[in-house]
């Protein structure tokens, strides 16, 4: 639908303004950067209706995830006979169809509808990690584990697409920074929670770390179900919205380029799909997000074992892996805010990237325990402080709906490639206590993703001037194109930095 400077219906609840142009800076839409306070008390009411939801959802897709580290060092490998080598094969089954099913998986949701595909993969994951509590060798963890990241592999681009299609750009950072949070939330409370479970060792003849998976996936099937009544589809169907706010919503997003899923979409084709893999700036993301997700995977899995070989045992162990991602949740959502409020994301990922290259030169160069478990309280935040960002950053730039879908697909297909070269790297190459090569290879990522982040801004600028001189040599006439047809090619597209 044309966005025009003329009165569209509705224009007494929200005004357009005639152009796409999204600036980096407040302008006439307003200090929170949208239309009108109007707007404003909307997508409040939004976040309340939204965000605990799939904040809920992604937190247990971490903690179910990433628990494999927790019931480890509470005795899993040592009593299915597992060698170091078989582990790092049992996470690897995850990650193979984890990365296989992002792009379909992404591309199906237009076709089923959110409310119903997501709720639904929550209560598969969920059967299946309570499934992992029941194994007796090493070959049924490693079918459990498949058919984990089978059900599991999707949702990360579903829900980043889904908020997507729900916030304006310019104030999408903070809500998935806000989810993502949950990553490192489900991080320090799986230590805490382990530590409580295990002692249930020997209850229902099952060993303690069998309960850390059957209860945590138990409730992960519990909130699956209550999903399909939670979920909205989107955002103007939910019967939580007045017709007079979902009419805000509408003209927000429509203002921004944003189709909702359930739309007909004209640009829904195979040209745009390829498309997608030959754009520069999402090639770049897919290299930061292959880096960074080697790096976050690897601490997600490894950090108990880490914090282990620094001296701490057992439940201390587990309750000492807790303060860094404790600190990584608090910061991921304070920088959001800050990065949404002068749209800027480059910036933010080179930040803590930098960060992140201290704490790994610190941990390589220390010989004492204290300082490298203190280096830690550097490298973990600027490792997971980078995940919000870089999602955002590549659902901001990638338009019209599918290829939005694609980007945010191959951002966990590169970031799941990363995380399967971390299992090796800290499972079998590099043995504790030093880590030696892994510690040295996850250095020069953070320096390249440093590298990485300047050069897609360098791209993104460029383009924005070059968009700038041909709107100006075109008059204002042209503004009248729309770019939920046109997408981030259109000359009114203006890419967030």
């Amino acid at each position: 639908m044309p966005v025009t400077s003329e009165p569209a219906k509705g224009d007494d609840i929200l005004e357009t303004k005639g152009s796409f142009e999204y600036p980096d800076t407040e302008s006439s839409t307003g200090k929170h950067g949208l239309p009108n306070p109007r707007a404003v008390a909307v997508f409040r009411k939004m976040d309340l209706i939204v965000l605990p939801v799939v904040t809920l959802i992604y937190f247990l897709s971490s903690l179910d995830r990433s628990n494999i580290g927790n019931a480890r060092i509470a005795g899993l490998q040592k009593q299915l006979h597992m060698t170091d080598t078989q582990y790092s094969i049992a996470l690897t089954a995850t990650l193979i169809p984890y990365t296989l099913i992002d792009i379909p998986s992404n591309l199906l949701i237009k076709a089923v509808g959110p409310r119903w595909m997501v709720p639904t993969m929550v209560i598969l994951w969920g059967l299946t990690c309570t499934l992992q509590g029941v194994v007796h060798n090493y070959a049924g963890l490693i079918v459990a584990r498949l058919f984990l990241g089978l059900f599991e592999g999707g949702l990360l681009p579903a829900i980043s697409l889904y908020l997507s299609s729900f916030y304006p750009r310019r104030h999408l950072q903070l809500r998935i920074a806000i989810m993502f949070s949950a990553t490192s939330l489900a991080s320090a409370f799986s230590g805490l929670l382990a530590a409580a479970i295990i002692n249930m060792d020997n209850v229902g003849g099952r060993p303690g770390w069998a309960w850390v998976f059957i209860l945590e996936g138990l409730f992960t099937i519990l909130f699956g179900i209550s999903a399909f009544w939670l979920l909205p589809n989107t955002p103007t169907t939910s019967p939580f919205f007045s017709l007079e706010e979902k009419e805000v919503i509408r003209q927000t997003l429509e203002l921004d380029g944003i189709t909702e899923t359930d739309k007909k979409d004209e640009s829904f084709t195979k040209e745009n799909f390829l498309q997608t893999f030959l754009q520069p700036h999402v090639i770049l993301v897919m290299i930061i997000g292959f880096m960074n997700g080697s790096t976050l995977s690897g601490l997600a899995l490894f950090l108990p074992s880490i914090v282990a070989s620094l001296g701490y045992k057992g439940t201390h162990a587990q309750l000492m892996s807790v303060p860094p991602f404790a600190v990584s949740a608090v910061l991921s959502v304070i920088t959001a805010f800050l990065a949404d409020r002068f749209a800027r994301r480059g910036l933010t990922i080179f930040f803590f990237a930098v960060v992140a290259t201290a704490g790994f030169a610190v941990f390589y160069a220390s010989f004492v325990n204290h300082v490298r478990y203190g280096a830690l309280f550097l490298l973990v935040p600027g490792t997971y402080c980078i995940g919000p960002p870089l999602g955002t950053w590549m659902a901001n730039n990638s338009a019209p709906f599918i290829r939005r879908a694609t980007a945010l697909a191959l951002l966990p297909v590169a970031t799941n490639l990363g995380s399967i070269l971390s299992t090796w790297l800290l499972g079998t190459i590099s043995p504790a206590p030093r880590y030696r090569s892994a510690t040295i290879t996850l250095l020069v990522f953070q320096i390249a993703i440093a590298l990485c982040a300047v050069l897609n801004v360098a791209w993104l600028s460029r383009e924005n001037r070059r968009k700038a001189r041909e709107r100006a040599a075109a008059g204002a006439g042209e503004g009248k194109h729309s770019v939920v047809g046109a997408g981030n090619d259109s000359i009114w597209f203006h890419y967030v930095l």
